[in-house]
Protein backbone atom coordinates (compact mmCIF):
# COMPACT_ATOMS: atom_id res chain seq x y z
CA UNK A 1 0.00 0.00 0.00
CA UNK A 2 1.14 3.40 -0.86
CA UNK A 3 -0.03 6.50 0.92
CA UNK A 4 0.00 9.08 -2.41
CA UNK A 5 -1.14 11.83 -0.07
CA UNK A 6 -2.66 13.43 3.54
CA UNK A 7 -3.74 16.51 3.01
CA UNK A 8 -5.36 19.06 6.08
CA UNK A 9 -7.20 21.76 4.54
CA UNK A 10 -8.55 24.16 7.85
CA UNK A 11 -10.09 26.43 5.26
CA UNK A 12 -12.97 23.36 4.10
CA UNK A 13 -12.27 21.50 7.20
CA UNK A 14 -11.53 18.62 5.87
CA UNK A 15 -8.48 16.26 5.81
CA UNK A 16 -7.62 14.14 2.53
CA UNK A 17 -5.99 10.58 2.31
CA UNK A 18 -5.32 9.00 -0.58
CA UNK A 19 -3.96 5.09 -0.94
CA UNK A 20 -3.44 2.75 -3.38
CA UNK A 21 -3.44 -0.70 -3.45
CA UNK A 22 -3.04 -3.47 -5.82
CA UNK A 23 -6.40 -4.81 -6.24
CA UNK A 24 -9.49 -4.19 -8.08
CA UNK A 25 -11.95 -1.90 -6.58
CA UNK A 26 -14.53 -4.85 -5.81
CA UNK A 27 -11.73 -6.25 -3.61
CA UNK A 28 -11.21 -2.92 -1.74
CA UNK A 29 -14.43 -2.24 -1.02
CA UNK A 30 -15.14 -6.13 1.07
CA UNK A 31 -12.16 -4.41 3.67
CA UNK A 32 -15.03 -1.63 4.63
CA UNK A 33 -18.27 -3.82 4.30
CA UNK A 34 -16.78 -7.02 5.56
CA UNK A 35 -16.95 -6.16 9.46
CA UNK A 36 -14.22 -9.05 10.19
CA UNK A 37 -11.93 -7.14 7.82
CA UNK A 38 -12.59 -3.74 8.76
CA UNK A 39 -11.72 -4.82 12.00
CA UNK A 40 -8.38 -5.74 11.23
CA UNK A 41 -7.42 -2.57 10.27
CA UNK A 42 -9.98 -0.04 11.25
CA UNK A 43 -7.99 1.20 14.49
CA UNK A 44 -4.03 1.82 14.21
CA UNK A 45 -1.84 -1.07 15.03
CA UNK A 46 -1.81 -0.92 19.21
CA UNK A 47 -5.58 -0.10 19.31
CA UNK A 48 -7.53 -2.73 17.04
CA UNK A 49 -10.90 -2.48 17.14
CA UNK A 50 -13.66 -4.80 17.83
CA UNK A 51 -17.08 -4.34 15.36
CA UNK A 52 -20.19 -5.73 17.53
CA UNK A 53 -22.40 -4.17 14.80
CA UNK A 54 -21.76 -3.27 11.26
CA UNK A 55 -24.91 -2.64 8.81
CA UNK A 56 -23.19 -0.90 5.93
CA UNK A 57 -26.80 0.16 4.16
CA UNK A 58 -27.91 3.83 4.03
CA UNK A 59 -29.16 4.20 7.81
CA UNK A 60 -27.35 1.29 9.44
CA UNK A 61 -25.33 1.65 12.36
CA UNK A 62 -22.01 0.18 13.19
CA UNK A 63 -21.01 0.06 16.59
CA UNK A 64 -17.08 -0.56 17.76
CA UNK A 65 -14.51 -0.34 20.26
CA UNK A 66 -10.82 0.22 19.70
CA UNK A 67 -8.71 -1.84 22.92
CA UNK A 68 -6.01 0.26 23.68
CA UNK A 69 -2.74 -1.34 25.38
CA UNK A 70 -3.31 -0.89 28.42
CA UNK A 71 -6.83 -2.81 28.02
CA UNK A 72 -8.36 0.95 27.83
CA UNK A 73 -11.65 0.74 25.28
CA UNK A 74 -12.50 3.63 22.96
CA UNK A 75 -16.06 3.07 21.73
CA UNK A 76 -17.26 4.48 18.52
CA UNK A 77 -20.42 4.50 16.01
CA UNK A 78 -21.31 4.78 12.67
CA UNK A 79 -24.52 5.97 10.42
CA UNK A 80 -24.22 4.51 6.87
CA UNK A 81 -25.63 7.78 4.71
CA UNK A 82 -24.72 6.73 1.09
CA UNK A 83 -23.32 3.31 -0.67
CA UNK A 84 -22.53 3.02 -3.92
CA UNK A 85 -20.88 -0.66 -3.66
CA UNK A 86 -18.25 -0.83 -4.79
CA UNK A 87 -17.61 2.69 -5.68
CA UNK A 88 -18.51 4.73 -2.87
CA UNK A 89 -19.50 4.89 0.60
CA UNK A 90 -20.17 8.03 2.90
CA UNK A 91 -20.55 7.94 6.52
CA UNK A 92 -20.68 9.65 10.40
CA UNK A 93 -19.19 9.01 12.70
CA UNK A 94 -18.13 10.00 16.57
CA UNK A 95 -17.59 9.04 20.36
CA UNK A 96 -20.00 6.17 22.07
CA UNK A 97 -20.68 5.17 25.59
CA UNK A 98 -19.57 1.35 26.91
CA UNK A 99 -22.83 -0.09 24.63
CA UNK A 100 -21.43 1.95 21.50
CA UNK A 101 -24.38 4.47 21.75
CA UNK A 102 -23.31 7.97 20.60
CA UNK A 103 -22.59 10.23 23.17
CA UNK A 104 -23.35 13.50 21.42
CA UNK A 105 -24.78 13.47 17.44
CA UNK A 106 -23.74 17.29 17.26
CA UNK A 107 -19.77 15.88 18.17
CA UNK A 108 -19.11 13.76 14.64
CA UNK A 109 -17.48 13.66 11.65
CA UNK A 110 -18.27 12.85 7.77
CA UNK A 111 -16.54 10.27 6.03
CA UNK A 112 -16.86 9.95 1.99
CA UNK A 113 -14.75 7.25 0.63
CA UNK A 114 -14.40 6.50 -3.28
CA UNK A 115 -12.90 3.15 -4.75
CA UNK A 116 -11.83 4.40 -8.05
CA UNK A 117 -9.99 1.43 -10.39
CA UNK A 118 -6.54 2.91 -11.89
CA UNK A 119 -3.27 1.14 -13.39
CA UNK A 120 -2.32 0.14 -9.96
CA UNK A 121 -5.44 -1.40 -8.99
CA UNK A 122 -7.30 1.01 -6.77
CA UNK A 123 -7.13 4.69 -5.86
CA UNK A 124 -8.93 5.35 -2.37
CA UNK A 125 -9.76 8.39 -1.61
CA UNK A 126 -10.78 8.66 2.33
CA UNK A 127 -12.10 12.70 2.62
CA UNK A 128 -12.86 13.53 6.09
CA UNK A 129 -15.11 16.61 7.05
CA UNK A 130 -15.50 18.31 10.31
CA UNK A 131 -17.99 20.80 12.16
CA UNK A 132 -15.76 23.39 12.81
CA UNK A 133 -11.98 24.03 12.88
CA UNK A 134 -11.87 23.83 17.13
CA UNK A 135 -13.52 19.95 16.35
CA UNK A 136 -10.84 19.27 13.44
CA UNK A 137 -7.84 20.63 15.41
CA UNK A 138 -8.91 18.58 18.54
CA UNK A 139 -9.17 15.13 16.12
CA UNK A 140 -5.85 16.07 15.17
CA UNK A 141 -4.46 16.73 18.30
CA UNK A 142 -5.49 13.33 19.35
CA UNK A 143 -3.56 11.69 16.64
CA UNK A 144 -6.00 11.54 13.81
CA UNK A 145 -3.55 11.83 11.28
CA UNK A 146 -0.85 9.37 12.58
CA UNK A 147 -3.59 6.96 13.74
CA UNK A 148 -5.37 6.95 10.33
CA UNK A 149 -1.86 6.55 8.44
CA UNK A 150 -0.95 3.36 10.44
CA UNK A 151 -4.45 1.96 10.18
CA UNK A 152 -4.68 2.52 6.00
CA UNK A 153 -1.24 0.31 6.18
CA UNK A 154 -2.36 -2.44 7.65
CA UNK A 155 -5.11 -2.90 4.68
CA UNK A 156 -2.49 -4.95 2.17
CA UNK A 157 -2.21 -7.20 4.70
CA UNK A 158 -5.59 -7.80 4.93
CA UNK A 159 -6.42 -7.75 1.08
CA UNK A 160 -3.88 -10.36 0.98
CA UNK A 161 -4.91 -13.03 2.88
CA UNK A 162 -8.77 -13.34 1.69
Amino acid sequence: MSIVSVEKDPQQLQLTVIAEFNAPPERVWQVWEDARQLERWWGPPTWPATFTQHDLAVGGTSKYFMTGPDGSKAPGWWITTAVDAPHHLTFDEGFADAEGNPVDLDDRTSFAVTLAEDAKGTKMTVVSTFLSAEQMEKMVTMGMIEGFTLAMGQIDEVLASA
